[in-house]
């Protein structure tokens, strides 16, 4: 195996020369019935999900009413990302999003390494989406006086992890009515599954019911697909309209102050979770070839969908920190809770039915996304041919559709939601990176075809450097302590939780006793609520700490275990330093270098676990690409 075969390319006119060649004879060709306006609310239907409806209710309760510069700030970012999809969708107008533009761009290597990346994507995001809906459908079944047991409602991981973590704190002395719902539940749903000997029967069923509806929607054409996600997203911005229209009447503006009250830090801290609210814009590019004018619709589609979006959740998060004060925000369903908060029930139950609408519409675009990549590579011989199936009648890729309802299905009823959600968004950061780049490495060449839309050109050789010399600047005066903090590896203080929960029952009792010393009057045997209580003020919490007679490891992370949680953000500074050396070498185009910088970012704040999962990931799709895809390839039989 030579070394340079491992990043032969595909070119733009064979690509092309292949589309019209299948269009021509019917054979694998897909419907054509999309236009901008579909396109659009496709956008919409995967934007406005989760986002809207859950983890906006975090992101404001850490951020404060200034949570509305992290929406703009990640919609910028996405902007940028898709300026570099839009212009690669107008130059390679074929299904098969940023998998088909890096074969183009990088070679097959990369392109398979994406094309994976993809698949983990789309399965890991479906999967989020899932569970997020079973959560809403649940709880509107309660309140129409449905329960279902708690064991059919939850994931394995999450119940198994639940019990173990209201054991510990029980056995330290709170009370199971004390416990966070999140635990009781878990507890319950353990503790009440059915058994197979020490296996536990812990499985989310409401979640398998919405992925087999979606995927029978899926599997039966585009234009059914088109039509219900049409009908869904109406539905769901009339209820976002009507939340603003009631809600601006309750708005109280001294909730706006302060209007940051955590600084850049807790408005950064939801990046993760509002990131993933816009990750859906990049699954149009997969329906190119359903598409009647791709290379003018599918770049009109994906900007007026961040656009519209975005002005949506800037308003709504203005009107909910304005309705109440942000700190009442930390719960999973925000909207229906500010309006129980002012007795306005009848809102509560319109936005419960819209939330399941929404997430709905959010799961059936990343349905369809999924299956068309895997159809690509499969057309490429990179994955078997039964991939690239077209059924002919329905005219959609029919066998991949059924294995991912299988793929999306079996590890929605076990998986954890937070770590599925973070998964999915490194996968999906990482498309956006290698899209960006892959604009920036085919700016300079004079051979490639060009489509109707063209990325607008800045010279950033100048610019750049002087954009990363400011921030340098803003790090050492504005943030100098968290930045020398960083760059020392200063250790850092455990949370009242993480330090309870490390405790043997002997450590346990030192604690309590010493803790004990320092009050007047004690009412309670819960370890974690006495450390609680000093949490309050940050000083006062340090001291405390120190003279606690337990080991320092319980107390403080530091040393290897701190630094390994910093390696993403190393790579990232040290990425910065190259693009400063590549963008003034190679005068290259501003923003998708922008858009590659901001990603770039956004991954280096996921945690180092999903760097190791998805390196994981990657390896054993590697190991698929030498043993099958490699010798397969349409590229190796020329």
């Amino acid at each position: 195996m030579r070394f340079s075969h491992l990043f032969r390319k595909k070119t733009v006119q064979d690509i092309l020369n292949q589309v019209a060649k299948n269009e021509a004879d019917g054979h694998q060709a897909l419907g054509k019935h999309l236009t901008a306006r579909d396109l659009t609310a496709f956008g919409i239907a995967a934007i406005i999900g989760a986002g809207i409806f859950s983890t906006i209710g975090k992101a404001s309760a850490d951020g404060g009413p200034g949570v509305i510069f992290l929406f703009i700030f990640t919609a910028i970012a996405c902007s940028f990302a898709a300026f570099a999809y839009a212009e690669f969708a107008s130059m390679v107008p074929v299904s098969g999003s940023a998998y088909t533009y890096s074969y183009v761009a990088f070679g097959e290597i990369i392109a398979w390494i994406i094309g994976w990346a993809l698949i983990m994507e789309y399965a890991i995001g479906n999967i989020t989406v899932a569970i997020s809906w079973s959560d809403y459908f649940t709880g509107l079944l309660e309140s129409g006086g449905i329960h279902l047991p708690q064991w059919v409602q939850m994931d394995y991981l999450t119940a198994s992890n639940g019990f173990k973590d209201a054991t510990a704190l029980m056995q330290n002395g709170k009370v199971f009515e004390n416990l966070p719902d999140s635990l009781k539940a878990a507890y319950t749903a353990w503790t009440t599954s059915p058994t197979i000997g020490s296996f536990h029967l812990v499985a989310d069923l409401p979640a398998l019911f919405i992925i087999i509806i979606i995927t029978y929607l899926v599997y039966r054409g585009m234009k059914e697909s088109r039509n219900a996600s049409n009908l869904m997203v109406v539905i769901k911005l009339c209820i976002i309209l009507l939340v603003i229209a009631v809600g601006v009447f309750y708005v109280d503006t001294a909730n706006w102050h302060p209007f940051a009250p955590n600084g850049v830090g807790g408005i950064l801290k939801g990046v993760s979770a509002v990131f993933f609210a816009y990750i859906g814009f990049d699954a149009i590019s997969t329906t190119a070839e359903e598409c009647k004018d791709p290379q003018r619709d599918l770049p009109r589609g994906m900007m007026w969908a961040i656009i519209i979006c975005t002005i949506l959740y800037v308003v709504i998060a203005l009107v909910l920190t304005g309705m109440v004060n942000y700190a009442d925000l930390n719960v999973g369903d925000p909207l229906a809770f500010v309006f129980d908060k002012l007795n306005l029930k009848w809102m509560s139950g319109i936005i419960a039915v819209s939330a399941v609408v929404a997430m709905a519409s959010v799961l059936l675009v990343f349905q369809m996304g999924q299956p068309r990549i895997w159809m690509s590579m499969s057309r490429d011989g990179l994955l078997p041919k039964r991939f690239s199936k077209v059924h002919p009648k329905y005219h959609t890729p029919s066998y991949a559709t059924i294995v991912t309802g299988f793929v999306v299905a079996i590890p929605a009823l076990f998986l954890n939601l937070t770590m599925v959600t973070d998964l999915c968004s490194i996968g999906t950061l990482f498309a956006f990176v290698l899209v960006c780049a892959g604009v920036l490495v085919l700016q300079n060449k004079p051979d490639i075809p060009r489509g109707k839309f063209k990325t607008p050109y800045v010279n950033s050789k100048y610019v750049y450097p002087l954009l990363l010399l400011i921030g340098i600047s803003i790090a050492f005066t504005v943030n100098k302590e968290s930045t020398l903090n960083f760059l020392t590896n200063e250790k850092q203080i455990n949370a009242p939780a993480d330090i309870v929960k490390s405790l043997s029952k002997e450590d346990s009792k030192k604690v309590y006793d010493y803790l004990s010393s320092l009050k007047k009057e004690v009412n309670t045997p819960d370890v974690e609520k006495l450390l609680s209580e000093f949490s309050l003020n940050e000083t006062t919490y340090k001291q405390v700490v120190d003279n606690m007679p337990i080991d320092n490891s319980l107390k403080y992370e530091s040393g290897f275990s701190l630094f390994k949680h910093k390696i993403p953000m190393w790579i990232f500074l040290i990425a910065l330093l190259f693009f400063a050396v590549w963008s003034w070498r190679q005068n290259l185009s501003l923003i998708p270098l922008l858009g590659l910088i901001c990603c770039l970012y956004m991954m280096a704040e996921l945690s180092i676990w999903n760097w190791i999962y998805f390196t994981c990931w990657l390896l054993i799709g590697l190991t698929i690409y030498f043993g099958f895809s490699h010798k397969n390839s349409k590229l190796n039989q020329k």
